[in-house]
């Protein structure tokens, strides 16, 4: 009988819900926080485990040195904790974080997790892309959208290059790349990373985008196998399970890329609607491209505010 029941709490343990814990449990070790710090950590369920995203028909597997916050605790940290606007954390399924840093720690990064339902994305174009081409394109676009920005008496943005070029992983179905940007005419200030992974599935895409400084870009390429490998898609739902007639999307491999360079570049790789939004985290600016033909109309071009601590 005890073997049974050590079996059937095994089972619970790897294949439950993941349960939401407080942050004392989180960093057992830290005696480090500040007062002003605690408030806003006590606001926060960390979870680990399996994490059900019923949006994307898919589990988040989040391994013990990651933790994961949903999207109400995600607006907690990108809003009250990073001090963005509230639109910039409109539309998450939350966030994933290195379990070795707290939301309020300087040097901590965390990944937005998103998911475009957009249909089956075809990885034809995968191996025959010529990303440089589509570099020049982008920055083509980027130098071009500049006038406007200024205009509107924001900083202009330059699109220094990849800081890692993409690659697609054929086992996980999942492209990944990252682009070195900078953001006025100071060339002391840090660079910024815009680090994006993609994992397709049959009716959509699973997102994660990076919000950390160009610093931290060794860190985070050492986590990049893990975090392609966090998806589990629902039974009938994932990548390989596309049958013929299932919806497509308009848009393949360099159209993912180009999300968010404007309106020229989406046009030429097949994008229908892209916007910038833009998020600032510990003085670093972070472009994360979010789809939505409304924000892209308006141009939604966010200030970014210093971080409330």
């Amino acid at each position: 009988m005890k073997r049974y029941f050590a079996a059937a709490l095994l089972f619970a343990l790897f294949t439950g819900q993941a349960g939401a814990r407080p942050y004392q449990e989180m960093f057992p070790n830290r005696t480090d926080f500040s007062e002003a710090e605690k408030p806003l950590l006590e606001k926060l369920d960390f979870q680990q485990g399996a994490i059900k995203l019923p949006e994307a028909k898919a589990t988040l597997n989040v391994p013990a040195d990651f933790y994961y916050l949903n999207p109400a605790d995600t607006k907690k940290v990108l809003v009250d904790i990073w001090g963005n606007p509230a639109e910039a954390a409109e539309g998450t399924l939350g966030m994933i974080f290195p379990a070795k840093y707290a939301p309020t720690d300087a040097e901590s990064w965390g990944s937005i997790v998103g998911y475009s339902a957009d249909g089956y994305v075809s990885d034809a174009d995968a191996a025959t892309t010529n990303y440089d081409e589509l570099l020049q394109n982008i920055k083509d676009s980027i130098r071009e959208n500049n006038v406007e920005r200024e205009k509107q008496g924001f900083q202009k943005i330059t699109l220094v290059g990849w800081a890692s070029p993409p690659h697609y992983d054929t086992s996980a179905h999942a492209l990944h790349w990252a682009r070195d940007l900078m953001f006025g005419d100071d060339p002391q200030v840090p660079h910024t990373l815009n680090y994006s992974v993609r994992v397709l599935g049959r009716e959509g895409v699973l997102q994660f985008n990076f919000v950390a400084g160009l610093a931290q870009l060794p860190e985070i390429k050492g986590v990049i196998p893990t975090v392609t490998k966090l998806v589990q898609f629902d039974k009938g739902k994932a990548y390989a399970d596309y049958v013929d007639g299932d919806k497509m999307a308009a848009y393949g491999m360099a159209g993912m890329i180009a999300a968010g360079a404007g309106a020229k570049v989406a046009a030429k790789v097949g994008l229908l609607a892209l916007a910038l939004a833009f998020f600032k985290k510990a003085g670093i600016l972070v472009v994360v491209a979010l789809a939505g033909a409304l924000r892209f109309a308006k141009g939604l071009f966010t200030r970014n505010k210093t971080p409330n601590a």
